[in-house]
Order: structure tokens, then C-alpha cells, then sequence
């Protein structure tokens, strides 16, 4: 029997939570609803919690409140994926429900389970029922029903789980989409795998502790990276990394006033704390400066010079060096791609800077971040070219604090139309209307292959088929990559399209790409066809057609 949890216990919770979702996230990925070979629910999931661990492994105090609150701040900054970004915001309310209480009791989680549903809703400006909202949301109410009359934890849990499963293999009912895949909703059941890790925990199942394993990926806590130099070549001595907790809100006037201290300045805000690296002579100077805001947790100072090294920010913090006798450009463009020539493709036209990810690989808030504080111009535009990152993309712009715009592209095809309509010379507005202008009327397509059995829409699809798909549906299924690119192509067009761009991936030749041309120059000659060598992962062909 458990009733009451303290901050070493929960510790313990949260990390045993992760390990069981981290070992079964195949699991959760499996229930994508389209076959295809980006069904990353799970995965998403799994390096969000990474992430809240990793910042939860800071906390020195035995108090509950402290943990939660640096997994909702950790869980933020590491967020990836919509599933991911709707995580975070759970445990940013249920930080709230627990407010500043040292040991929590059932009615204290009860209470703070209601509180982070309500928070995720808030945060999904169009939320869907049959999806994790739907899970959190029944889970709370549930636990607020039974609490007075369940003092034990374990017990409440149990139930809660209960209830939650009941409403999981309800999700189908709810959402036609689940139903035509048979699956259950990917998110709802990562969720509840997140609650029976914590349940094993409590009832004593040694076989789900963690077993830290230096071997273990520390995802989304900023990975130093150290690399040998010169130390004449260095002018800051000192890499400082600090905490500020505070209620502060003037994230640049704050960054203003560090940036006469040194560079590679990096300052970012949310939750009720700041976060701050900089390269600099004067680290005394500059907690000062810190200590007028708040209190300091997490200082790290590394003596460059001393050492013989730099700490280069490159993959997961890349190295913030704004020229400050540039002037202040009137754009920066930020693209999410992936792949070599789609990525110079994006850069030629007038992209400033590309956030490797995509499919499979979901940037986290962090990541977009950071790109965002790379930047030195008025406004900055944010193409996420993916559904499953757009909502990261919106978390990121609100942390942010600069003037950032995101075109909601939801595939590369629409991305690289609204950078078609993009002029560096155009007013603001203008450039936003053309580009959402320009996304809404490109039609998309990719061909990829099938990663399960399945029947949808009327398809039966065998593990490996070949398939073409669009954003919302499966049109083809074959065998042979041409063919069914040939035939999905046949689906799409219409008496409108008189231009279409073949971006052929990794896995095609250059021969292929062509015989696919000449296939489709014979049907329609009237057909502009441009082809491009995107070497991009997954997809065999991303088609666009306007």
C-alpha cells in the first residue's frame, strides 16, 4: 500500500515509466493507422520521457513538487511529435495539480490528472476525440470520481488503468480512421503504458526497474561535444551554463544585457525558468547579472583555455554565433528536411537554415529552438513539411519570444511550393498569404512501402507491398515501384495540373526516375515534368502537382 509518494519515490516512478514505454514502443508504433514506414508514436513518446528523465536527474530535493515540475520543464524542451508536444503539456498540468506539495497523496494525483488533461486540451487548438486527449481527459475525470473513497495509490492507479483500457478499445468507435485500420488510438495507449510502468514500479516488479546503462542515450538534454583546438583561437575563456528560476518574462531584454559579456549566447525561456549558455570572460559578472532575476540551479563553468578544448554546440546544440556587425536581416527561413538534394534544393530557394528530421525522425522543440535562436533577423519563418512537427513548431514559437510565423506545410511538396512563392523582397504579409496560398493548392503524393498486414479503405496490404499515398489515404498498392507511382499519378491528375515534380529518394536510381518519366510522358504529353534528386529516406518518390 502506498498513500503517499515522495520526490526520491517519484523519481524512481518516472524513470521505471519510461523504461517500460522505452522497451514497448514497437508496440505503440505498430498502431499507426497508414502501414508505412514512419508509425513513430512510440518513438516519439519514448525520447520525450528521455528528456523529462534526463532534466529529473537534476533534482537534489526529496520534494514531489520539484520532480514533476522538472519533468514538465524537461518533457517541453525535449518534446517531439505531436505526441510528444501533447506529453509535455500533461505533465505541465499535472505540475499544476500538484502545485508545491512535497509528498502527494491519491487525491493529489487525482486532482493533478484532471489538471493535465485540461492543459493538453488547451493546447491543441482543434483537439479530436479517440486520441490521447480522449485517454487523459477519462483518466482524470475517473480519478477525481474515485479518490475520496481510494486512499491507496496503487489501488487508485489500478483502477484508473482499468477505466483507461475500457475507453482505449472504445477509440476505434470514436475515430472512423482507427476503425478502418483496426487499431486502437497509438498516443491513448502510450499513455497507459506510461501508467502500468508506474504501477509495476509500486507493487514491487523489480523486472521493470531501470537498469541505467551508460550505454543509454541521453536524448534531448544538450549534449556537450568536445573538440580539440588552438586555445589563441579562443577569445571567451569560459563556456558558462546556467538555471534561472524566475517569473521574469523579458527573455530579450535579458539576452540583450548578456550579450556584452561574451558570445555563442544562448538564453531561452519557459516554465518559470530561463536557460542560459555563453561563451565569456567575466562568469561572475554574468551570474550576477543572473541572480538579480532569480535562483540559480545547474552552473557549469568550463574553463576553455585550461583544457584545450571548445565546446562546439554542432548536432543537438548547435553553436550560436549571431555576427553582430551584419544588419539585422528582414527574414530567416527555417525548413525541417531531410535528405541531401532536397536539402540544397530547400537552400536554393532562399532556405536559411534546415533542421534535419521528418519522418521517423521528428524534431524536437528544443532542436526548432535552437534554429530559431540562430537567426539574426526581424521575422522568422518556420516550414515544419510535416503534420506529426507543426505542433512542436507552434510550442517552439510560443517559448521563443521573437517574431516567428509558421506555414503550415504538412508535407516537403508543400513546402517547396510555398518557398516557390516566397520573395525575400515582399512585405510580410503578402509573403505569409502566398505561401499558405501556394500550399493549399499543391496536391501531394509519395510511394513507400507497406510495413504490415492490413486492410484499409477496401485495400487488402501485405507486409512489403509497394503503396501510394497521399496525406489522407492509400490510392495503390502493387508490387513494382513504377507501376504503382505510374497508376497513383493517374489517380491525381486533372485538367488543373500542368506541372508535376518527381523528387526521387535513396532507394531509386536516376534510371528508374527516368523510365517513370517517359511512362508518364506517353499518357500525358502535355505534362510538365521536372525531376529532382532528393535522396531522401523512406520514400521511394514524393510527388507534387499544381
Amino acid at each position: 500500500m502506498n498513500i503517499f509518494i515522495d520526490g526520491w519515490k517519484l523519481k524512481a516512478i518516472l524513470e521505471t515509466s519510461y523504461n517500460y514505454l522505452d522497451k514497448n514502443k514497437e508496440i505503440v508504433n505498430a498502431l499507426n493507422v497508414f502501414p508505412v514506414p514512419d508509425g513513430d508514436t512510440g518513438t516519439n513518446m519514448s525520447l520525450t520521457m528521455r528528456s523529462a528523465i534526463n532534466n529529473v536527474e537534476k533534482v537534489i530535493e526529496n520534494d514531489a513538487s520539484k520532480v514533476i515540475q522538472a519533468a514538465s520543464q524537461g518533457s517541453l524542451m525535449g518534446a517531439r511529435g505531436n505526441s510528444g508536444v501533447i506529453l509535455s503539456q500533461l505533465f505541465r498540468g499535472f505540475s499544476i495539480g500538484v502545485n508545491d506539495k512535497k509528498e502527494i497523496d491519491a487525491q493529489t494525483i487525482a486532482l493533478a490528472m484532471k489538471k493535465a488533461s485540461e492543459t493538453a486540451y488547451k493546447a491543441v487548438m482543434k483537439p479530436t476525440e479517440g486520441t490521447i486527449l480522449t485517454i487523459a481527459r477519462e483518466c482524470g475525470e475517473y480519478a477525481m470520481e474515485i479518490c475520496e473513497s481510494v486512499n491507496d495509490i496503487n489501488e487508485l492507479i489500478e483502477l484508473v488503468i482499468v477505466h483507461g483500457n475500457k475507453v482505449l478499445e472504445k477509440t476505434p468507435d470514436m475515430l472512423p480512421v482507427l476503425k478502418q485500420a483496426n487499431v486502437v488510438d497509438a498516443g491513448g495507449k502510450g499513455l497507459l503504458m506510461l501508467m502500468e510502468g508506474a504501477l509495476e514500479f509500486l507493487l514491487g516488479d523489480v523486472t521493470t526497474i531501470v537498469e541505467k546503462s551508460m550505454s543509454s542515450p541521453t536524448v534531448q538534454n544538450i549534449s556537450l561535444k568536445r573538440q580539440r583546438i588552438d586555445t589563441d583561437d579562443i577569445k571567451f575563456g569560459y563556456c558558462t551554463e546556467f538555471i534561472i528560476v524566475t517569473n521574469h518574462q523579458d527573455i530579450d531584454g535579458f539576452r540583450d544585457k548578456l550579450s556584452f559579456y561574451g558570445d555563442s549566447l544562448l538564453v531561452v525561456g519557459a516554465d518559470g525558468i530561463i536557460k542560459v549558455h555563453i561563451h565569456t570572460n567575466n562568469p561572475g559578472e554574468v551570474l550576477e547579472k543572473a541572480l538579480q532575476l532569480g535562483e540559480l540551479r545547474d552552473i557549469k563553468i568550463d574553463n576553455m583555455r585550461y583544457q584545450h578544448e571548445e565546446i562546439l554546440l554542432k548536432d543537438e546544440l548547435r553553436k550560436i554565433e549571431v555576427d553582430r556587425g551584419e544588419p539585422e536581416k528582414k527574414y530567416y527561413v527555417i525548413s525541417v528536411s531531410t535528405g541531401e538534394g532536397l536539402n540544397e534544393l530547400f537552400k536554393s530557394l532562399n532556405v536559411d537554415y534546415i533542421i534535419t528530421g521528418g519522418q521517423t525522425m521528428n524534431p524536437s522543440i528544443e532542436d526548432i529552438l535552437r534554429a530559431i535562436e540562430k537567426s539574426n533577423a526581424k521575422n522568422i519563418i518556420i516550414l515544419p513539411n510535416n503534420s506529426n512537427i507543426l505542433l512542436a513548431a507552434e510550442q517552439a514559437k510560443n517559448v521563443s519570444n521573437r517574431n516567428v510565423y509558421i506555414v503550415p506545410s504538412k508535407n516537403i511538396a508543400q513546402g517547396i511550393s510555398a518557398m516557390v512563392a516566397f520573395d525575400p523582397d515582399k512585405e510580410l504579409n503578402e509573403n505569409i498569404n502566398n505561401m499558405n496560398s501556394a500550399i493549399s493548392k499543391v496536391i501531394s503524393a509519395q510511394v513507400t512501402y507497406s510495413v504490415r498486414d492490413t486492410q484499409l479503405n477496401g485495400k487488402i496490404i501485405k507486409k512489403g507491398n509497394i503503396i501510394g499515398v497521399t496525406d489522407k489515404d492509400i490510392l495503390v498498392v502493387g508490387e513494382d515501384i513504377n507501376e504503382v507511382s505510374e497508376k497513383l499519378i493517374e489517380k491525381l491528375i486533372n485538367d488543373d495540373i500542368s506541372v508535376l515534380t518527381i523528387i526521387y529518394g535513396e532507394d531509386v536510381d536516376k534510371n528508374r526516375a527516368e523510365d517513370l518519366i517517359k511512362r508518364l510522358e506517353t499518357k500525358f504529353d502535355e505534362l510538365e515534368i521536372d525531376l529532382v534528386e532528393g535522396n531522401q529516406p523512406i520514400y521511394y518518390y514524393i510527388f507534387s502537382l499544381e
